[in-house]
């Protein structure tokens, strides 16, 4: 991946952080997107203030960031090679408390922000001659947890796991490839968010009988992002969750 041109979004904390440094340490250039003006910059220093980076703070829900962070990549790097739609929101509420308006923030900020993100990416690609998007999903879409009520967020990654195999079928022939990695609990600022003192708690989710770390994550997005042959997947990153679970 060197000299290849990757943009992250959500790329200030957790998954995205990681995903973004795993690239530049291996020679790519990188946008890097977060709603989170100041957090994006910490990071971006954090880095080391690397000079094969470039900042795009905006929120993803809105369609014209999504264009903004691919005309960035074409305006400092010429191409893009790799959109990593990592950016999201999840927050658990019971079923019968959800109102129009949480359920419209996860389609807002999960759907339509991976769905415009990657209509502008695959623009590019068509004339550029291919390319890669990689979607953030999860393994509660095909194995929900009845203490975890997450319905509307599940319901908005379900739909990005939808998108990822038809997107993967009508833009195959264009040699443009679309995978989704759904992780486990993985180890993020995300548990605080949504009352998780102690992440490690939720190590029985797991055969292995521990959570993830983002850069694990990021190590499959790697492997996606090089794997000419692997298209319309969705490839769980959860330690056997899906499989079972340590009790």
């Amino acid at each position: 991946m060197k000299n290849k041109t990757i943009v992250v979004t959500g790329a200030s904390t957790g998954i995205g952080k990681a995903i973004a440094k795993l690239f530049l340490d291996k020679g790519s250039n990188v946008v890097m997107n977060s709603f989170h003006e100041e957090r994006l910059q910490s990071t971006y220093q954090e880095f080391g203030s690397p000079r094969q980076a470039v900042l795009v703070a905006g929120d993803i829900s809105q369609p014209k960031v999504g264009k903004q962070l691919v005309a960035t990549a074409i305006e400092h790097f010429g191409k893009i090679d790799l959109l990593i739609n990592n950016a999201g929101a999840f927050q658990p509420k019971p079923f019968l408390e959800v109102e129009e308006q949480d359920l419209n923030r996860f389609l807002d900020t999960n759907l339509k922000g991976t769905y415009f993100a990657s209509q502008s990416a695959i623009r590019q690609m068509l004339q550029q001659g291919g390319g890669s998007i990689i979607n953030i999903g999860t393994v509660l879409v095909d194995h929900a947890i009845a203490g975890f009520p997450a319905s509307a967020p599940v319901a908005s990654k379900g739909a990005i796991h939808a998108l990822t195999r038809q997107l993967a079928a009508e833009f195959g022939k264009d040699n443009i490839k679309i995978n989704t990695i759904a992780p486990g609990i993985i180890r993020s600022p995300l548990q605080g968010k949504i009352g998780v003192e102690n992440a490690d708690s939720l190590a029985g989710l797991h055969l292995l009988n521990r959570i993830g770390e983002p850069e694990e994550i990021a190590q499959a997005a790697y492997y996606l992002a090089t794997a000419d042959f692997v298209t319309g997947e969705t490839f769980n990153v959860a330690g056997g969750h899906t499989i079972g679970h340590t009790i």
